[in-house]
């Protein structure tokens, strides 16, 4: 719903989106056919996603409910930053964003699938060091809180800090690596 959200769809049609996307899924799985080089699960995915998102700004505009109010939020014409509300839903957004949210579904589908391999990498990390260093490098990196800070909450020295961000670090970029090289 991440993905929708930020491809210009409000609440209601992302949550729309959702199930006619694991609808289409379902459907079509067993037509799809891995070749390497030429294609990727990750990528028939996010197809099918684009043509569900495209399908609600289709649905919206029918709706006759593409109404756009443009506010320029720019000081002296410097920023590209505008408040856009589209049926009854505000956002802020760029004017690039404006001109056609479908287009960036890309950008967007790429930094929600690094997130997911993110928060999958660190669950795995999670269970294989020690509770203790993970609490490290949870409240110094993942919180982006100070040594100083880190110190006082768990009551550990500065050399701890940085040696659990050293080896929870390399078992993270470790299992990202995984992760990314297991992608069909």
């Amino acid at each position: 719903m991440g993905v929708a959200r930020r491809a210009g769809l409000n609440e209601n049609e992302a949550e729309e989106a959702v199930p006619d996307t694991l609808i289409a899924v379902a459907k079509k799985i067993p037509e799809f056919r891995y070749e390497a080089g030429k294609d990727s699960f990750k990528g028939w995915l996010l197809q099918i996603v684009r043509w569900k998102v495209t399908d609600q700004f289709r649905k919206r505009h029918a709706e006759g409910e593409n109404q756009l109010i443009v506010e320029d939020h720019s000081s002296g014409g410097k920023s590209d930053a505008v408040s856009i509300n589209i049926g009854g839903a505000a956002r802020t957004a760029t004017l690039a964003e404006i001109s056609d949210p479908a287009l960036n579904l890309d950008m967007i589908w790429d930094a929600e699938w690094q997130r997911h391999l993110l928060a999958r990498a660190l669950a795995r990390v999670k269970r294989q060091v020690k509770p203790e260093q993970y609490a490290i490098y949870h409240l110094h990196v993942i919180e982006e809180r100070s040594i100083a800070e880190v110190r006082r909450t768990l009551e550990v020295n500065v050399a701890q800090v940085y040696l659990a961000k050293h080896r929870v670090g390399a078992a993270l970029k470790k299992e990202l690596q995984r992760l990314q090289k297991a992608e069909i």
